[in-house]
């Protein structure tokens, strides 16, 4: 959040004193990059937050909420942008300053490369949904920062200052291909879609190495909420085992997924042959 209040601050300057829509179509996707890490900061407190009577699942879905809520700015920001780019097209304006405009893009491209690495590296950790999002926000970031400084380099370079609006139309499409692309990851485990394919892949090879003496299983299931994997499947066991013995082996059966996947809740029905 500093960060971009900072990176917002040096874009406005940089835009009223040079006039370029592009480098004020930075300013707008970075005010949108930190609404965002606003919503997200918030989000992860609140998924963090135990269970309780109302939310017996846990809150781990307000960060895939807080995904879809920042796809939607992103969206809306990207259709600002062009409309003001393609204002600047029919009534164009001559840029000044553009030396300034180029300094503060590459600062801006240097800070985000910095901190979208640290957000990757902590959304791994986690498997917050809601820090991959704010990573990517600024990993598009840099890429628009750094083709913004493109474009004012080659207008020093030309002189054509149709060439900004241009520029600054490409970062609302990379923009929109960007809230396309949260929507979806953010928005897919609302409708309780399945864990990926490796990791189901995954899950079912921990089962079967418990599988012995005619042990099966099925009606695996699994979804995600934030950072938290459900599991559940029915395992098949010899009816003269004890409950202590069944108790057991599922038990086994829960430490080893858990000590794959952390965050994980795992519910087996036991049942006879």
């Amino acid at each position: 959040m500093c960060s971009n209040t900072t990176l917002i601050i040096l874009k406005v300057i940089a835009g009223f004193l040079s006039g370029s829509v592009s480098i004020l179509s930075e300013a707008i996707h970075s005010l949108m990059d930190l609404l965002a890490s606003v919503v997200a900061f918030f989000s992860v407190r609140i998924s963090d937050t135990p269970a309780d009577e109302n939310h017996p699942y846990g809150h781990g879905k307000f960060e895939n909420i807080s995904g879809v809520i920042e796809a939607m700015l992103i969206f809306v920001a990207a259709f600002w942008i062009i409309f003001e780019a393609v204002k600047k097209i029919v009534h164009p304006q001559d840029i000044e300053q553009i030396g300034v405009g180029l300094v503060v893009m590459i600062i801006a491209a240097i800070v985000n490369i910095f901190v979208s690495r640290r957000l990757y590296l902590v959304s791994r950790e986690t498997g917050s949904i809601a820090l991959e999002a704010d990573a990517l926000h600024l990993k598009t970031d840099v890429y628009t920062s750094l083709g913004v400084a493109t474009g004012l380099a080659l207008m020093w370079i030309s002189g054509i200052h149709l060439i900004d609006p241009i520029i600054a139309i490409f970062v609302a499409l990379l923009i929109l291909k960007e809230s396309f692309d949260l929507f979806s990851r953010a928005y897919a485990p609302l409708l309780d879609q399945a864990l990926p394919a490796s990791e189901v892949q995954q899950i079912t090879a921990i089962i079967q190495q418990h599988c012995k003496d005619n042990m099966t299983f099925h009606k695996l299931r699994s979804r995600k909420a934030g950072n938290y994997r459900y599991i559940d499947f029915h395992l098949n066991l010899d009816p003269r085992l004890t409950v202590g013995e069944a108790h057991a082996i599922c038990d086994q059966i829960e430490d080893d997924i858990k000590n794959k996947f952390e965050q994980a809740e795992v519910t087996i029905h036991v049942e006879d042959f």
